[in-house]
């Protein structure tokens, strides 16, 4: 019984060439054409196999290690240092870490192999997506950013905060970025300004249909139909837009991700954990993604516009709101009463003035744009009502309360 022999693809190929050779259909200049190898390896070729037969045609390799399989001991290393170290670490993240930390070059491909056989990585497959265009990019820098909010838990210890960051569209480099508790207006311009004062005033802002940008409620919309945040980008010049999903913003939803997966390895392997020692780090984090991930702009010419000798932005950002002062020139905001102090108070009986309220600052008053001088009048306190929870309540004694005595003529008595 003849021993069966198994051969590839390339080795069956040379097989029906030296075949056609015996039958003097071919030449070995013509085989050498044929096989893509010179004259003299066809020689060589032809040689084993007259002198072994088909056996001559197979890889003296098959069966042996590589010569360039990695040593066990550098791959017991790795794996020890994927099981502790980079304990969650992609691929790709975990090889650029590996040659930057640990001075060991190992292959995206070898490190994805090592994770699936050790069990540390799931490959999944890939879900049937509906297929968005690609849309062109902005050629300048500046000319229009996307701007979202990533919620997550950053700090691995079950807590969920949440990343703002702005990406310009042109060259995907993330501006500006901040850890914060929430998506809040007041976060949005905290980032808005780090913006403004670092670069200047962009064309654009691209966001989604969040309640800061735009106003949702149907009931609403018959009202002025403009969120805080919107009057502060059009008193800034800046072109707010919507997007109707979030693939329309698709470049900060992509940098979201990779945030998601690198900032919260590099914040573990640097014992981050709070806030604000995320934010001191952020700066320099996103040097380093900028110039992994970055591109060059289609045109150099920088698009943000300087701010204007206008652009008071302590009093852009500020909220406003409009109260009518009394005869005797007062109003009231927020439980407090205040009197305005001028020299001419007969002109400004009823007047209306303009409130400017700031986080942890006092209010200004203006009037025709001029800052008015105030003083507190009187503050008024409400009591609160009393709250319990559900095991208070079982355990609170109302008869405990003292009962109220009528009165001496009370017709009950």
């Amino acid at each position: 019984m003849k021993e069966k022999i198994k051969m590839s693809i390339k080795e069956a190929d040379r097989l029906g060439v030296m075949r056609r050779i015996d039958k003097k259909i071919l030449t070995i200049k013509k085989a050498s054409e044929e096989l893509g190898i010179s004259e003299r390896q066809t020689k060589r070729v032809r040689q084993r196999y007259l002198k072994e037969g088909v056996k001559g045609l197979i890889s003296l390799k098959r069966g042996k290690e590589s010569n360039r399989k990695i040593p066990e001991k550098i791959r017991n290393k790795v794996i020890s240092l994927l099981k502790t170290k980079y304990l969650g670490f992609g691929a790709t993240f975990a090889s650029e870490k590996l040659k930057e930390r640990n001075k060991i070059i190992v292959s995206i491909e070898t490190v994805r192999k090592w994770l699936i056989e050790e069990e540390l990585w799931k490959p999944k497959r890939k879900k049937e997506q509906r297929v968005y265009q690609r849309r062109t990019r902005r050629s300048r820098f500046g000319e229009l950013l996307q701007g979202d909010g990533s919620p997550h838990d950053w700090f691995e210890n079950g807590e969920k905060y949440t990343l703002l960051q702005f990406v310009d569209d042109a060259t995907s480099k993330t501006t500006v970025a901040r850890l914060v508790l929430s998506e809040t207006t007041e976060n949005y311009l905290d980032l808005l300004k780090d913006h403004l004062e670092k670069y200047g005033r962009p064309l654009g802002l691209y966001v989604d249909k969040h309640s800061v940008f735009r106003v949702n409620h149907t009931e609403l919309k018959n009202g002025s139909g403009i969120t805080h945040f919107g009057r502060v980008m059009k008193d800034l010049d800046i072109e707010l837009i919507c997007a109707n999903s979030p693939q329309a913003k698709g470049r900060v939803e992509r940098k979201n991700g990779v945030f998601q997966d690198r900032l919260v390895k590099e914040m573990k392997l640097r014992n981050i954990k709070t806030i604000e020692e995320a934010n001191v780090f952020l700066p320099r984090f996103l040097e380093e993604i900028n110039n992994r991930f970055g591109k060059e702009a289609a045109n150099p010419e920088d698009a943000h516009r300087r701010l204007r000798t206008q652009d008071d932005l302590l009093k852009i950002f500020a909220h406003k709101d409009t109260r009518k002062l009394s005869k005797d020139l007062t109003f009231q905001h927020r439980g407090i009463t205040y009197m305005i102090q001028t020299k001419n108070p007969n002109r400004m009986r009823h007047a209306i003035v303009e409130i400017l309220i700031r986080k942890d600052s006092p209010i200004d008053v203006l009037y025709d744009g001029e800052k008015l001088a105030y003083k507190k009048w009187a503050e008024t306190i409400y009591e609160q009502p009393k709250m319990f929870d559900r095991k208070e309540m079982v355990t609170y004694r109302w008869s405990s309360r003292k009962p109220k005595k009528p009165g001496k003529h009370h017709p009950w008595r």
